[in-house]
């Protein structure tokens, strides 16, 4: 079950809100619970096990270690069991089919479904146990209530990775006042229509292109430039739809996304994007090696080993590897050498700058094998262009254009500045007028999203696939 189809937001949603607000306060951990593990049932039933079984882990290994001596090893055992079952769903084919490769054996490769949302609920538990290891969180004694931290299930299957410090009080006691339930509404339409209107259409266009041979140059960049905006509209719609559900009932996730694409700095767009995975591996990683304390050496490895590591967590392909690593070498070079530049340099060429290596980096991200992406590179740069191409181009854009004009609004902070600026009015008509303005555009853009639903086959999520 997506976000974005019929039965979750005319079935699933309407009940989960009817249960949660009629019933009494110490109930309504329950209910979410439930119906968290309903919304996993959807996903893959016979994974539902490994999910409690992950939770147990953490719950028993958090135990024996806020309450024995032997701190450390427990933490140890703990963090290489949740390691080991990540790597067994998500990485044994990968290992098997290389060493295979690099040895000309045949050893047998198994066919293991991952698992939906394993890499964000792996990480979630982790991040619990650690901190109950660094002492930044109480233990939790109740295994329910652990639970339901980790399958919550507006941020269950592809985040944000929310960290059990920034929900644990409101896992005990929250309120949803009239305006959180509003904001969360209009959260929730907001990433629903990025996802339908944009996001969707965007991934038609650039899985039609990329699954194309003999790709013109024009073509190919008008590729890569759909996927790059199909996977910003893609992803944070899904995390807009998850802080607007989660808002809803009283817990306040922190923001997943900072519209990177106005960045003008490579370290700038990781400040951006996918906070809460960069702001994890920071944590968790980066500084446990020693950060930047060791001197610029220790630092470039602990770098590499951080920028492998977030490479290969989006998947077990050398593309994700390599595209990890191709990140690594600009942020080493912005650090060391291109720091002081972009600073001097005027802020569209910065912007501009930023905005190229992103787009290499998506192509390199949206090629399945080497092979593919070795071609798309060579279609990219021929600069074959005929006036076939171009006749193609055009009929591309004549079909998509609307959706490239929203998707270059939209991944500009325009909207919430034109709400902060009716929020700020002191003339009270004025502000009221356009008040209703404001909900009437969230009506007509949901009705407009339920109609590119009712008409429309194409509604992947791409992330669930880490």
């Amino acid at each position: 079950m997506v976000f974005s189809s019929s039965i979750f937001i005319f079935l699933f949603l309407p009940l989960v809100l009817l249960f949660y607000f009629i019933v009494p306060e110490k109930f309504k951990n329950y209910v979410l619970l439930i119906f968290s593990i309903i919304f996993y049932l959807f996903g893959g039933p016979k994974y539902l096990l490994l999910l409690i079984l992950v939770v147990l882990i953490d719950y028993l290994g958090a135990i024996l270690i806020d309450k024995t001596n032997k701190r450390k090893l427990f933490l140890f055992l703990t963090i290489t069991l949740n390691i080991g079952i990540l790597v067994y769903f998500k990485y044994t084919g990968f290992f098997i089919e290389n060493i295979n490769s690099l040895f000309n054996i045949d050893l047998h490769v198994p066919k293991i479904i991952l698992p939906i949302g394993i890499s964000f609920y792996t990480f979630q538990a982790m991040s619990y146990v650690i901190d109950v290891y660094r002492k930044k969180v109480t233990l939790q004694k109740n295994f329910l209530t652990l639970l339901l931290y980790v399958s919550l299930f507006p941020q269950l299957v592809a985040g944000p990775i929310v960290r059990y410090e920034t929900i644990e009080k409101e896992l005990k006691n929250r309120k949803t006042t009239f305006d959180d339930f509003c904001y969360g509404i209009e959260r929730f339409i907001l990433g629903l229509s990025k996802k339908v209107i944009i996001a969707n259409q965007m991934g038609k266009l650039a899985d039609t292109i990329f699954l194309s041979n003999n790709l013109s140059s024009p073509i190919a960049f008008l590729g890569g430039l759909a996927y790059m905006f199909q996977i910003y509209f893609d992803f944070s719609a899904y995390s807009d739809m998850a802080i607007g559900m989660g808002r809803i009932f009283g817990f306040k996730f922190l923001e997943n996304f900072n519209f990177p694409y106005i960045s003008k700095s490579i370290t700038e767009f990781w400040r951006r994007w996918h906070i809460s995975l960069s702001t994890w591996f920071k944590d968790y990683v980066y500084i446990p090696l020693g950060g930047n304390r060791k001197g610029p050496k220790r630092q470039i490895i602990n770098m590499f080993i951080v920028w492998t590591l977030t490479g290969f967590w989006h998947g077990a392909e050398w593309n994700f590897i390599i595209w990890g690593l191709y990140y690594f070498v600009f942020l080493v070079l912005e650090k060391y050498i291109l720091k002081n530049i972009l600073k001097k340099i005027p802020s569209f060429l910065s912007h501009l700058y930023t905005l190229i290596i992103v787009y290499i980096g998506w192509v390199i991200f949206r090629c399945d094998n080497l092979s593919s992406l070795v071609l798309y590179f060579k279609s990219l740069f021929s600069f074959n262009i005929t006036s076939f191409s171009l006749n193609e181009l055009s009929v591309y854009i004549e079909s998509y254009w609307v959706y490239f004009i929203l998707a270059f609004l939209f991944q500009t902070p325009i909207y919430y500045k034109i709400t902060e600026k009716i929020d700020k009015m002191k003339g009270k008509k004025i502000k009221e007028v356009l008040t209703v303005f404001h909900y009437s555009f969230l009506i007509i853009i949901f009705i407009i999203t339920i109609m590119f639903l009712a008409y429309s086959s194409y509604n992947p999520f791409i992330y669930f696939r880490f």
